[in-house]
């Protein structure tokens, strides 16, 4: 039997270091079969991205400024790089993301977009809550703590 991996389209990097990460789930994207094939060709982006409510339809949570490149051989059939895109997410769990989000102030941040085992587009995004200064540079240190703290087992390991 063959194992299927999942393949890695976009990632935000920074968001892990900008955003004090609480929860993450996995949520599925409504998407035009263009943009498919564009992101099986590496051509998508979520650095800019976030979702939150539409206002023409707030029982659903939308991707905003995801940027997917416009495929060549589309021909009219084509789709605009960055329209909102529907997040496919059961109702408990947009009523809960929606309900953090306005009352307690936390912010819905794609982390990962990727195709599946199955071959599914999905996006991994994260009720998140903004660092400050102080925690970036905490951040910074561990990193930096970690990193050294590394060297020093491995030099002395030889």
């Amino acid at each position: 039997m063959v194992k299927r991996e999942e393949k890695l389209i976009a990632q935000h990097k920074r968001a892990r270091y900008d955003y004090e990460i609480l929860e993450t789930l996995e949520a599925g994207i409504v998407l035009l079969g263009s943009e498919v094939k564009s992101m099986r060709i590496g051509k998508a982006s979520i650095n800019e991205a976030y979702a939150g409510e539409m206002a023409d339809d707030p029982s659903a949570i939308y991707l905003f400024n995801a940027n997917i490149a416009e495929y060549s051989f589309a021909n009219r059939f084509g789709h605009e790089a960055k329209r909102p895109r529907k997040l496919l997410l059961k109702s408990r769990e947009v009523k809960k993301l929606i309900g953090n989000v306005r009352k307690k102030g936390y912010t819905i941040v794609p982390l990962r977009l990727y195709f599946n085992a199955f071959g599914k587009a999905k996006l991994q995004i994260a009720m998140a809550r903004g660092k400050n200064t102080v925690d970036k540079r905490e951040t910074i240190k561990e990193r930096d703590w970690n990193r050294d703290k590394a060297r020093i087992l491995r030099d002395n390991n030889r």
